[in-house]
């Protein structure tokens, strides 16, 4: 999968793994938040960095009970490179035109009203420049 597959919406790219807990305390609130918005103009993508691609990071995502997100994964970590991710978790919002528009290396509390009212405001922001 390379940017442009994401054209069109807001997209919240979270590069996570399963051996990371910060990473693994975001990802219900990811899965959340794709609930709540997706369809709404924006999406929500996780992407494992887990060496066993999809076959790690599925049965993870099914273990905890997480419905909304897909097993996307970089297990070369080519993607992740590319957008110079340095640690995790990184999260990147991309703009309708798959650009960049934002990042936070670390955790956050994505599933609090301040976060919410945050993504709303760029939806409402862009939704004027899609693809």
């Amino acid at each position: 999968i390379d940017l442009s597959a994401f054209e069109g919406e807001v997209t919240v790219l979270n590069f996570w793994a399963t051996w990371c807990p910060p990473c693994r305390k975001e990802l219900p609130y990811f899965d959340d938040l794709q609930a709540e918005f997706g369809g709404d103009g924006l999406r929500v993508v996780t992407i494992s960095l887990d060496k066993g691609g999809v076959a790690k990071a599925a049965p993870f995502l099914e273990r905890e009970g997480l419905k909304n997100l897909h097993a996307f994964t970089d297990p070369k970590s080519s993607l992740a490179r590319e957008m110079g991710v340095l640690g995790l978790p990184v999260t990147a919002i991309l703009g309708p035109d798959a650009r960049e528009i934002g990042r936070l290396t670390g955790e956050a509390e994505w599933h609090s009203d301040e976060a919410k009212a945050w993504l709303r405001a760029i939806i409402e922001a862009t939704a004027d420049r899609g693809a």
